[in-house]
């Protein structure tokens, strides 16, 4: 019997979400949706692999997963098929077959993030778990060149948390950058891989520059300390976005999902 192997786009909303990973107690999480509605097209047990594994209250408009079946389906019936047996907060965009030699999480050579602020004096009462409301005035050109700091390879142990299980802290900042439309501002984040809680560290360290209680010249420092107790606090999930995942070209499968702006 021939296996195959299928690479998925998903798109989900992880303010009802324990993350993305299956959990032994009973959590409601992303993958454990995934797979169940994965099963039932393919009429056998499937079990996935990501490419980045969200936490809890996060989301993703380019999350990419691959599986393995023994089954023959349309790639149409991969994606309507599931999508007929998933939870509203969770669709699969598109379907691809690869080779089975790709992985999800180990062929990925970019991963972005967008984290989005609403950045007012009053909390929203329409977007919800979907951005993150900060109140005080923030200057989002020092928090723009304070970023630039992190671009190049580093050890980020000053922005890893510290049940992050990498073997390792060096990671490759593509690029970061940090706009403001409006009453939004937006944080990009591209590189290779990121540590656990490694965005959010980053933005509760940037937050602090926003409000002028560190200098710009912080971040800096904060990587050549190479440690977690001296930068700020871990930002909110909320507002944090898996945007886009790069592969190489032989693989031909979309990289970026809808970029969330609220503006």
């Amino acid at each position: 019997m021939t296996t195959s192997r299928i690479a998925l786009g998903v798109e989900y909303n992880g303010s009802r979400f324990n993350g993305w990973q299956m959990q032994l107690q009973d959590a409601r999480t992303v993958q454990d949706q995934v797979q169940k509605a994965l099963s039932k097209v393919a009429d056998h047990p499937v079990s996935v692999v990501c490419a980045g594994r969200t936490d809890t209250g996060v989301h993703a408009t380019a999350q990419v997963v691959h599986f393995d079946t023994t089954a023959e389906r349309k790639l149409k019936a991969w994606v309507m098929g599931s999508n007929v047996h998933l939870p509203e907060d969770v669709s699969i965009l598109w379907a691809k077959p690869v080779d089975n030699d790709f992985s999800a999480r180990f062929s990925a050579t970019k991963r972005s993030y967008r984290y989005v602020i609403l950045n007012r004096s009053a909390r929203t009462a329409i977007h919800g778990k979907q951005v993150t409301w900060v109140h005080d005035a923030l200057d989002v050109e020092a928090m723009h060149a304070a970023a630039q700091a992190l671009v190049g390879e580093h050890d980020f142990s000053s922005f890893r948390s510290s049940i992050c299980q990498a073997k390792h802290a060096r990671r490759m900042m593509h690029s970061i950058n940090v706009s403001r439309e409006g009453e939004y501002i937006y944080l990009d984040l591209c590189a290779n891989a990121f540590l656990h809680h490694m965005v959010r560290n980053i933005v509760g360290s940037l937050l602090m520059i926003g409000r002028g209680e560190q200098p710009v010249t912080w971040m800096a420092d904060l990587l050549a300390l190479k440690d977690r107790s001296k930068a700020g606090p871990t930002a909110a999930a909320y507002g944090l976005y898996l945007v886009a995942v790069e592969y190489p070209q032989q693989y031909d499968l979309p990289s970026a999902g809808i970029l969330p702006r609220f503006a």
